[in-house]
């Protein structure tokens, strides 16, 4: 079995700490740098679209929301797991570049609800695909059961936050 970056900060550790039981680092700290490597290639998906992975989440959050491709404020900062002042400050980034506006909530006269402008799905559709394609080509070297355990491992992971 080839061995990576990992294996030798988990052998330093067990050497150096005995009284340790350094197994969650074979997983997580893998986790950690596959997440940091990924970071890195979705970040060259986005910049094709001109496009910041921030401004990806949310666009991408409306894009989802299906049509007239529009949330609140609220569900926007929930979807992208921001707060209402950040999601306030992101959205007003967004409107300055036409990719998404405002506009008064129909159904409360109080409220406003953020829409994906024409310009915007064309970015987020755009950058979807590129991210996809690049996805693809990550997980080529694992079979398709093997990414079906990977996911449903991850999943189960996921559920403890």
């Amino acid at each position: 079995m080839p061995t990576d970056d990992v294996d030798a900060i988990v052998d330093a550790w067990a050497r150096e700490r005995p009284d340790l039981d350094v197994a969650p680092l074979q997983v997580l700290s893998r986790v950690t740098r596959l997440g940091q490597h990924l970071d890195t290639a979705r970040s060259v998906a986005f910049t094709r679209h001109e496009l910041d992975t921030w401004e990806f989440d949310v666009l991408a959050a409306l894009r989802r929301s299906g049509d007239p491709y529009a949330l609140s404020p609220g569900q926007l900062a929930a979807a992208t797991l921001v707060t209402s002042g950040t999601i306030t400050n992101r959205v007003d980034r967004l409107e300055a570049r036409g990719l998404v506006r405002r506009e008064p909530d129909p159904t409360d006269r109080r409220g406003v609800r953020v829409l994906l402008t024409a310009q915007g799905q064309t970015r987020v559709d755009g950058a979807i695909k590129d991210l996809l394609d690049s996805e693809r080509e990550i997980l080529s070297g694992i079979s398709e059961d093997e990414s079906a355990t990977l996911a449903q491992l991850l999943r189960q992971l996921m559920q403890r936050f």
